[in-house]
């Protein structure tokens, strides 16, 4: 059976499970939804054999880290907030920050809201995307009705228990190895247009073949049976809050080192996302990995580590 041991850290006010291995300059992986440090368990190892020290904390709401009743507590300033209560904890003046999915999404954000404790910053999937013009939740609600994932979740508790009903099902469908981009719009097509993520789960069709073994399924799905799916919903009910509260942050650039790897398959994340980047993000490298879709940590690892560690080594060793 696989090994993935947290150690208990204070951090802004909660406490923090987290992965802390190897020597080196600091590297904090950050995850996504619906995921747990775990998830980064392959590039954990390879990071660490390369000389660095590789973080990977269950992030506010997720797996062994407190998960506070309040939805104003996963905003945007908390989440950053937390990590930099880590480094504080670990005795860390700088990290390089990467993160996958929402985690992608927290990470862009150290540059600029923490600019002196993050030295570099790398995307999994998840580019920078600049500020937008209005809430991005009202915005997602015009261009894509109340069906839209995102829209759906703003409900509150209503995916929320949906999800938990069967959290088997729920990795089970969602834990696919990427299929062609052009396989999931026929599927969308299929079904009758956009869908909220419970009725992608109850409903089908799924698509590509499952990528979890019985072991790595049996982790995610103890752990949310145990924690639900709440605190990690928490983080799409601030997305509103989130753009009210950082209008300084409009025309912002990233202006550390950055490196973005993109998914060819993942049918949200785009792999042509990353191309505007260029004007707001001045150091940076993109690489794509080819036939990956959305989990791209455990699908491709080796691929993805050896960017990560390649990129690292050149910029930080």
């Amino acid at each position: 059976m696989t090994v993935f041991t947290n150690k208990i850290v204070e951090s802004n006010g909660i406490r923090m499970a987290v992965r802390d291995e190897g020597q080196g300059p600091a590297v904090v992986l950050c995850h996504g939804f619906p995921e747990i440090a775990y998830s980064w368990r392959h590039q954990v190892a390879a990071i660490a054999a390369a000389g660095f020290r590789a973080i990977a904390p269950d992030q506010r709401g997720y797996g062994g880290t407190d998960r506070p009743a309040d939805v104003a507590a996963y905003d945007v300033q908390h989440l950053t907030g937390d990590l930099v209560g880590l480094l504080d904890t670990l005795g860390i003046e700088r990290a390089v920050f990467a993160g996958h999915d929402w985690g992608g999404l927290i990470v862009w954000m150290m540059p600029l809201l923490h600019p002196t404790r993050t030295a570099g910053v790398i995307g999994v999937n998840t580019p920078y995307f600049p500020r937008s013009f209005m809430a991005p939740v009202e915005l997602m609600r015009q261009a894509f009705g109340e069906n839209h994932y995102i829209v759906h979740f703003q409900q509150p508790g209503v995916a929320d228990a949906a999800l938990a009903r069967d959290v088997r099902k729920v990795f089970t469908a969602l834990g696919r190895r990427g299929v062609p981009i052009a396989e999931v719009e026929a599927a969308i097509v299929a079904a009758g247009g956009m869908r909220n993520l419970v009725d992608v789960i109850e409903q089908g069709p799924t698509l590509g073949e499952p990528l979890f073994s019985e072991e790595e399924l049996d982790t995610y799905v103890r752990t949310f049976e145990r924690t639900g799916f709440t605190g990690g919903i928490n983080w799409y009910r601030n997305m509103d809050r989130n753009w009210e509260t950082t209008p300084q942050l409009d025309g912002a650039r990233i202006e550390v080192p950055s490196l973005m790897v993109t998914a060819e398959w993942d049918p949200v994340l785009r792999a042509e996302m990353a191309e505007p980047m260029r004007a707001s993000v001045p150091d940076l490298e993109i690489h794509m990995i080819p036939a990956c879709g959305h989990w791209t940590q455990q699908e491709k690892p080796e691929e993805l580590s050896r960017i990560m560690v390649d990129w690292l080594r050149r910029r930080f060793a």
